[in-house]
């Protein structure tokens, strides 16, 4: 059904909320303003969704292919999404440092639709980060020294055998089969928006390309700490019914740990994207 939707600016440097929409029933149009809304701001929430997991899935496709995490367990009878959970009993959380899903691959995922299912009574929110801004608000000699770089990306430190989560209480983490590793610009040309994004991160990138990790380093940590100023990041209040929808191009996120001894679970399709240049 068409809508008249508004798109809010989500307060800090980061992100916008998409008002008025039912995502159960979306006419092209309004599929239109979504994705003009996504591809400007780099995450988009919704509140209030009523989806179920065939919606979710429906809703997805409406963007493009889903990548089938390999790493994550699937919720049973949908093997499209990952289930993000931490159970009352444990400490450390799925998501917790700065990060951007898929860098690792050859050909990135292009977003991850999370939706929340069950919630702590406080805590466990999300903090998102611009890549637009963090590139535009470079020096020009930072952005002369970047232009024509690439960085490695890897996985294996956060899933493979000897990461932690291969320990004994996650051991479907544990498939080194499935690690990869990808080489993309450090500087890219976001394929929806036409801007330049910085498409770098600290929970994947291990080097430069041609560099070894001691020479990556300084430039690396100066690109890491600048992407992480306030002015770029925002944070996202969880509640029922709740939806982020983040491009992997255009920002990254870091999902807080402080709720022990409580639940939080929830439900994420990734869409498949495209090469980068």
């Amino acid at each position: 059904m068409s809508a008249a939707i508004e798109v809010r600016r989500h307060p800090g440097g980061c992100g916008a909320e998409v008002l008025g929409v039912d995502l159960r029933d979306l006419d092209d149009a309004t599929m239109a303003a979504i994705r003009a809304a996504y591809a400007e701001h780099g995450v988009i929430f919704f509140r209030d969704q009523k989806l179920s997991e065939d919606d979710h899935i429906a809703f997805a496709k409406r963007w493009g292919e889903i990548d089938v995490n390999k790493f994550f367990p699937h919720i049973e009878g949908y093997r499209e999404i990952a289930k993000v959970s931490k159970e009352k009993a444990q400490t450390t959380n799925i998501g917790g440092g700065w990060h951007t899903d898929h860098s690792y691959d050859e050909i990135p995922a292009m977003g991850s639709i999370l939706v929340a299912r069950v919630l702590p009574a406080k805590g466990g929110d999300t903090l998102f980060a611009n890549m637009y801004a963090a590139y535009d608000a470079l020096d020009d000699e930072t952005k002369a020294e970047i232009a024509d770089l690439k960085a490695v990306h890897s996985n294996a430190h956060v899933f493979g055998s000897k990461a932690y989560y291969s320990n004994p209480e996650r051991t479907e983490f544990a498939r080194d089969e499935a690690v990869s590793q990808a080489v993309h610009p450090v500087v890219i040309t976001h394929p929806l928006s036409g801007r330049k994004s910085l498409y770098v991160n600290p929970g994947f990138v291990l080097r430069f390309d041609g560099q070894s990790r001691e020479e990556s380093q300084t430039l690396l940590y100066k690109l890491f700490a600048h992407a992480m100023k306030p002015e770029f990041t925002s944070r996202f209040q969880w509640r029922p019914g709740s939806i982020a929808f983040w491009d992997n191009r255009a920002s990254w996120h870091f999902a807080l740990n402080d709720y022990q001894g409580e639940e939080r679970l929830m439900h994420r399709i990734t869409v498949a994207g495209c090469a980068l240049n």
